[in-house]
């Protein structure tokens, strides 16, 4: 009797979703194996507002507002761009059919931990979702990755991408899978991806650029976790974390910077 090959152990990405996390899981899904998506239902306006306004002021918070409504409203002035890009670099954004979508009200209940018990995976990559308290890590059965849109530690946090132009350091302008621990976005870097914005880039397409550049160091770092053999590495970089920009300062550096 021949013994039988052990089946492969699954992938779970967990995320509120969005076209650049389906380019990753796509790419996962083709190059490593099969992918189960637990979708978190995203926080309200009203509860992310009410919690900047606790931890930065109401004036930042507003600011901030501002900016995403102004960021949603560009994505439908520039969705030929958004398509342009999709079509050029072959990025697949949407669930394919028969993909395991699993919801959950939040990466961070006992729901979550649940579906994730009943999968059992050899990886979780967190991509876009809450961050995961103490006490969800420790319960996880497996490693835990974290994809995150900026080069880690120097811009960690939120839009990663916008902060390096914004900031006049270009060669920063990249992604990073790291170990995930209970701050943000500080757990020991992985792999990290560097490229370049194209002419028409703004903060609504940085992360579909991001996502193109960025499929196939996701597809490694998944495989080494399942293989057992992830290696961290020292990027050398101060650390700081980022928000979202505030209306009148992306305003301000759009018009004498061309950074959007």
């Amino acid at each position: 009797m021949v013994a039988s090959e052990p089946s492969p152990r699954s992938i779970v990405v967990v995320t509120e979703g969005g076209p650049h996390i389906w380019a990753i899981v796509n790419a996962l899904a083709d190059h490593v194996g099969p992918v189960s998506v637990i979708l978190e239902t995203p926080e309200s306006k009203k509860r992310l507002l009410l919690g900047r306004a606790r931890r930065q002021g109401w004036i930042s918070a507003i600011g901030q507002l501002g900016t995403m409504v102004l960021t949603r409203l560009g994505k439908r002035f520039f969705a030929g761009h958004a398509a342009r890009l999709i079509a050029e670099e072959k990025l697949e954004t949407e669930p394919r059919r028969g993909q395991t979508v699993i919801h959950v009200p939040s990466a961070n209940g006992p729901e979550c931990l649940k579906e994730i018990a009943n999968l059992k995976p050899g990886v979780v990559l967190l991509a876009g979702c809450r961050l995961l308290s103490k006490d969800t890590l420790a319960k996880m059965p497996c490693p835990v990755l974290n994809y995150h849109a900026g080069i880690a530690p120097k811009y960690r946090g939120m839009n990663g991408g916008y902060w390096a132009l914004a900031s006049g350091d270009q060669g920063n302008f990249g992604t990073t899978v790291h170990l995930v621990d209970a701050g943000v976005d500080t757990g020991d870097v992985l792999k990290q991806a560097r490229g370049r914005p194209k002419r028409g880039d703004t903060i609504a397409s940085y992360a579909l650029r991001q996502a193109a550049f960025s499929r196939d160091f996701c597809v490694e770092a998944v495989s080494d976790a399942l293989a057992g053999k992830l290696t961290t590495i020292d990027p050398g970089l101060p650390s700081k974390q980022w928000f979202h920009p505030t209306i009148w300062f992306y305003l301000w550096t759009g018009l004498t910077r061309r950074v959007w």
